[in-house]
């Protein structure tokens, strides 16, 4: 009930009027099947003006960070995530994560409409180009039979770049959606992580492709890390304690 009262009462209408926000490919979201929509992640306001434009409720992993955060930025967000009802991850945990996993899991196999949103870089670009994804996405399609949606958010890291609380009134922000990716082909293969990470770096080839953003074969935290920078909401990134094997430009469709 809150998601819809946020969407079409007092949320919704409010960014649609001030934004005029637009969406493209909107007849790649299935009407019969759960779907993740794997989005690049440009701006805190990404989570705000995607789901404004789908036609269905979009359900986000989100940070536990967005729910501990002191201040008023704080307060806004764990107001809104809450409200919505998204789940929280805790990234220092990792049987928390793996309780994440498993929850976004019911979330796509509970339903047959289901819409799962998450951001496969992990964190948001530093830079405006696009990172090398992590394999969580590819592990949630092969155990809930998802369907994966490329999702390209556009203009959200000029309207509210890293840092500013409010964001701007111009250019127009815009999300373009790809043809979905069907996985079913790697049935019951989940947990194989070369099979994993072809599949992510498949999913990440679209991405780049719909977004038009440069590729670069590194994670988006690690470049943070390097540069001494921590540009999330209100919170510090935790250190990468492990690197995924069989890192690759994402050049070609997994076979």
């Amino acid at each position: 009930m809150g998601y819809w009262l946020a969407k079409f009462l007092f949320l919704g209408p409010f960014l649609r009027l001030l934004w005029r926000p637009w969406v493209e490919g909107r007849e790649h979201i299935p009407d019969d099947r759960p779907a993740i929509l794997a989005s690049n992640h440009l701006s805190f306001c990404d989570s705000f003006f995607m789901p404004v434009l789908m036609p269905r409720k979009v359900t986000f992993l989100a940070k536990a960070e967005y729910f501990t955060t002191p201040g008023i930025k704080g307060y806004f967000s764990r107001m809104f995530f809450s409200v919505v009802g998204q789940v929280p991850i805790d990234r220092s945990d990792s049987d928390a994560s793996r309780a994440a996993l498993n929850t976004a899991v019911r979330v796509l196999t509970t339903g047959t409409n289901n819409l799962l949103g998450i951001y496969p870089e992990g964190t948001r670009s530093p830079d405006g180009r696009l990172y090398r994804g992590k394999t969580g996405v590819a592990r949630m399609a092969l155990e809930s039979g998802a369907v994966v949606i490329p999702c390209a958010m556009v203009n959200t890291e000029i309207i509210q770049p890293a840092g500013r609380l409010l964001p701007k009134l111009r250019p127009r922000p815009g999300v373009r959606l790809g043809k979905p990716l069907d996985f079913s082909r790697y049935e019951g293969m989940a947990g194989d992580r070369y099979v994993e990470r072809s599949i992510t770096d498949e999913i990440m080839y679209e991405l780049m492709q719909i977004s038009g953003q440069e590729y670069v074969d590194q994670y988006a935290a690690s470049v943070k890390r390097a540069k001494g920078k921590d540009t999330a909401f209100g919170s510090r990134e935790r250190a990468l304690v492990e690197r995924e094997k069989a890192d690759r430009m994402p050049g070609a469709r997994a076979s």
